[in-house]
């Protein structure tokens, strides 16, 4: 799990409140560069919350189709840096022997912001991930069990507590039963993180449990969840077009503004326990 030391950094600011200024200490999130290397070769560079790097790899590669389970993995270690000395920003990934990879559809990757997933992609016909699967179709999940969501998250959501900045994605099972956690500044990356946990520990494909979301369901979001096997992804926020295409066309249940007792299905609407509407 991340360490609030390495999450949350003070800083002095004025806060204004009345028309009257005040000189105070306040925390915000930290934001620092990480690049992701395989077999010494930088296939990423995104900005991230530091913590969970090792996870934070593992998911994306798994994600990205370079990795197909926990055993492709020989090692992960922090990297040398510009100066040649052990960098906690340089993740360096090793394959077990003979495991080949094609590590130039990854170029598309080598700078990606935090807030979008998407956005280092050079073209539009890079953006899928080839080999989705249709994730499981017999996990059903009740309304009232979607609108706790929110506040089952937002209990684990520490970091976000004192400083407001960071996005959090949780697994859970069908019983709603929080299974883990993870927050950072890009929405996909606590994703990664969530996912990259689970490959390491050998509990892939996730066909029995929710990915649920603080931030908007994205279309990279969607993805990574069909490509961990995830049946339901849920979020306090709307999904993009491209989402809700995508989550319809392999049959994955997208649901969106999780607010109180209402909330949104885009997708896969037969999940829902006592169903009867068909979108």
């Amino acid at each position: 799990m991340l360490k609030l030391s390495e999450q949350v950094r003070a800083t002095p600011v004025v806060e204004w409140n009345g028309g009257e200024p005040r000189s105070l200490q306040d925390e915000v999130a930290v934001e620092e560069p990480i690049e992701i290397r395989v077999g010494g070769t930088a296939v990423s560079v995104t900005m991230r919350t530091p913590g969970d790097d090792f996870e934070l790899a593992a998911g994306f590669l798994f994600t990205e189709r370079i990795l197909s389970g926990p055993d492709d993995i020989a090692s992960i270690v922090y990297g040398d840096g510009p100066d040649k000395r052990p960098s906690a920003n340089v993740v360096n990934v090793t394959l077990r022997a003979g495991k080949t990879v094609d590590l130039a559809r990854l170029t598309r990757h080598f700078y990606a912001a935090s807030s979008c997933g998407v956005c280092g992609k050079a073209s539009i016909c890079a953006v899928r991930v080839h080999g989705i699967r249709r994730p499981a179709e017999d996990l059903r999940i009740g309304p009232t069990l979607l609108a706790g969501l929110p506040a089952v998250l937002r209990d684990r959501q520490t970091a976000f507590d004192r400083t407001g900045g960071l996005h959090a994605a949780a697994l859970l099972d069908e019983s709603g039963a929080l299974l883990d956690v993870r927050e950072d500044v890009g929405r996909h990356n606590a994703v990664d993180k969530v996912i990259g946990r689970a490959l390491l520990d050998g509990r892939l494909p996730l066909s029995q449990q929710i990915l649920f979301v603080s931030g908007r369901g994205a279309f990279e979001i969607v993805q990574k969840a069909l490509v961990a096997g995830l049946p339901v992804v849920a979020s306090v926020s709307a999904p993009s077009s491209l989402a809700v295409e995508l989550a319809r066309e392999y049959g994955l249940t997208l649901i969106g503004f999780i607010r109180g007792q209402r909330f949104v299905v885009y997708s896969g609407h037969e999940r829902l326990a006592h169903a009867s509407v068909v979108v």
